[in-house]
């Protein structure tokens, strides 16, 4: 797996890169603002790119421009990025970018090693992985008037899983449930949302769009 770090801290951008060359992973390039992560992703055409949202120079959305942006030049590029703070609209606005290949971490994350590798691997193996805390805050926001009012307090459960980007084995293990429980609800959920079967779209990926655009205001 070959990776490009952007990280405007150097002792998180070095730690990050130790890290996964422990790991015996392939850290092609770090980089420490957004106009060199593009370079490095143009030149490196890695697998992998972890990005920080804030970057400089106003540390406010260069990160997830950038990622926007090398997503809409290398379409195969899968994107973990990294923020230090809740945002939903960033989650948001990175999912719309591209359903498959995409990650939303918080920076906490990175200290519980086997978490963050297990989501690095998820993403690069082209799943999705949004930060537990992150989905915790959506769902306490009101819905009023989402195409999810439909949805069961199960099946909202589900759904919420599944923007974790947890598979159904998963669902059924943090749920207490079977898996056939799991893919019915999951089945019942496609239905009420109204994603057809026969369609191009990743439905799984569909539905935690919905979920998303549900909960946050871009």
């Amino acid at each position: 797996m070959r990776i490009v770090i952007a990280e405007d801290d150097p002792l998180l951008r070095e730690g990050l890169a130790l890290l996964l060359r422990a790991e015996s992973l392939d850290v092609v390039a770090t980089a420490e603002n957004a106009d060199a992560f593009l370079a490095a992703v143009d030149e490196y055409r890695p697998d992998i790119a972890i990005v920080d949202v804030r970057m400089p120079p106003t540390h406010t959305d260069e990160g997830i421009r950038a990622a926007v942006e090398a997503r809409r030049r290398h379409p195969d590029l899968a994107v973990l990025v990294l923020s230090a703070y809740v945002e939903q609209a960033f989650a948001t606005v990175l999912l719309h970018a591209g359903g498959h290949r995409i990650g939303y971490l918080l920076k906490e994350r990175v200290g519980r090693v086997e978490e963050f590798l297990d989501a690095l691997h998820r993403v690069a193996g082209g799943g999705t992985a949004i930060d537990p805390e992150v989905v915790a805050q959506l769902l306490k926001r009101s819905s009023a008037g989402s195409t999810l009012d439909g949805l069961t307090p199960r099946e909202l459960e589900v759904l919420a899983l599944m923007a974790e980007g947890l598979g159904n084995t998963a669902i059924a293990g943090r749920l207490v449930v079977t898996e056939g429980a799991v893919h019915k609800h999951i089945r019942n959920i496609f239905a009420k949302l109204n994603l057809d079967p026969d369609s191009t779209a990743d439905r799984r990926v569909t539905a935690v769009l919905r979920y998303l655009n549900a909960n946050c205001k871009v």
